[in-house]
């Protein structure tokens, strides 16, 4: 067999346990947090779990705002607005907790804000040229496998089609994967 078809895969730093959603606070502190974004949508927020990512950035300092205008297929709209609201906020770290929309809206913001363009241009392949935001996602859902890796799917309404990012860029910094989260 030759070794030529084969492709390296990066993973995330992933930590697995109950209750490791409130380590959030400790990693995003590792990447010099000032301010963070919390990507998740109402579901989760009624859960409970996102007040507990709150109080973890806030046992350690770190200011935080909340975007959570995700519906279930995240829409190029709610990417968009996301990465406005991250550069009007002047964040530096995306978190996302929930399945797999709100851990793929997370994954586009941060393309959008490290590319400066809008989240259509990067459907395909290996588009990716600049690093994103450090991006912790954790996942609510379980076996969607957003939090672990390369593919990013968007919703176009305008087209009426989903389409998809690949590339090793997307692969988020971290996954805390809580399996109180997935109950």
């Amino acid at each position: 067999m030759s070794l030529s078809p084969l492709r390296k895969f990066v993973s995330p730093e992933i930590m697995f346990g109950a209750g490791c959603r409130h380590n959030v606070g400790n990693y995003a502190k590792t990447f010099g947090a000032r301010k963070v974004l919390i990507v998740t949508d109402p579901g989760v927020i009624a859960a409970g779990w996102v007040a507990d990512v709150e109080a973890s950035l806030q046992a350690q300092a770190i200011d935080y705002c909340l975007y959570s205008a995700v519906s279930p297929n995240p829409r190029v709209e709610e990417v968009m607005l996301g990465a406005d609201v991250y550069r009007e906020n002047h964040c530096d770290v995306i978190v996302a907790i929930g399945g797999g929309s709100p851990m793929d809206c997370g994954k586009a913001i941060g393309i959008v804000v490290a590319h400066g363009r809008s989240i259509l241009e990067f459907e395909g392949v290996d588009m990716l040229n600049m690093p994103s935001p450090p991006l912790i996602l954790i996942p609510t859902t379980a076996g969607t496998s957003a939090d672990v890796s390369q593919f990013v799917i968007i919703s176009n309404q305008q087209e009426r089609m989903k389409f998809s990012i690949v590339s090793k860029a997307a692969v988020p910094d971290v996954s805390l994967i809580d399996p109180e989260t997935t109950l």
